[in-house]
């Protein structure tokens, strides 16, 4: 009984990682890379994660790392991992503070760094968020590049698709992204709390709003998109995480 509960649940697995393959890799147009790029740019606002990706990618690890147990838990795996991993996101390092002192020094009477600075987490979020989905789209392509023969396995998780072959680089630029976010946000209300709407270094409503509507931004786009994502997508690497 539990071999045919296997064997139903592979069935279903192969049909989902055809759909897979078709939606991630069946546009010819997909194939040039800076298509690729910025359909992986977009993606990550709509629709950044469907069923059959996750049963997909999920078929791809179990296959790959747990070839001799098919009904292994990924899911509570991956659950695991983010909860490990979220420790560090939510914690400080020493170069979050060196961070800060830069920030603090580039408050210049007429740089407006703060404004522009809040620009930065925005950028990274949608950089991060386009190579999480670009890997996704490498692994459909990979997919659907085999040929008969190799339909047991649908692809290969690699750290080769990670920047620089580390896979943890992602969870620092994460951890960057929203330590800088909250900064911002604390201390604009720290300036209101202290000195007041019209103090100075407020410089102006016009630079206020922006500031303010980015820090919202990047916080549901982060926990909507980004995070769900790389909880996915850094299952992809080369080996078990720690946990």
């Amino acid at each position: 009984q539990i071999q045919d509960l296997c064997r139903l649940e592979l069935d279903s697995s192969q049909e989902h990682i055809e759909e897979f393959k078709g939606r991630r890799a069946g546009n010819y147009w997909r194939k040039f890379h800076v298509i690729s790029w910025i359909n992986a740019a977009f993606k990550q606002f709509y629709g950044s994660i469907q069923k059959s990706d996750y049963i997909a990618l999920r078929s791809g690890f179990i296959r790959e790392h747990c070839s001799g147990n098919p009904t292994y838990n990924f899911h509570k795996y991956m659950l695991r991992t983010l909860e490990h991993d979220f420790k560090k996101i939510v914690g400080l390092s020493w170069y979050l503070w060196i961070f800060v002192v830069i920030f603090l020094l580039l408050n210049v009477k007429g740089w407006h760094s703060f404004f522009w600075l809040s620009f930065l987490p925005l950028a990274l979020l949608v950089i991060v968020g386009a190579k999480l989905e670009h890997i996704i789209s490498e692994l459909a392509m990979e997919a659907a590049r085999r040929d008969d023969r190799e339909k047991d396995v649908p692809f290969r998780p690699s750290d080769e698709l990670f920047w620089f072959h580390w896979p943890p680089l992602v969870l620092y630029l994460i951890h960057f992204i929203l330590f800088q976010n909250s900064f911002e946000i604390a201390f604009f209300l720290w300036i209101l709390a202290t000195y007041s709407f019209k103090s100075c270094m407020m410089e102006g409503v016009q630079l206020i709003i922006p500031r303010l509507v980015i820090g919202v931004i990047v916080q549901v786009l982060c926990s909507y998109s980004t995070l769900p994502l790389y909880a996915l997508v850094s299952q992809m690497g080369s080996e078990f995480k720690e946990t």
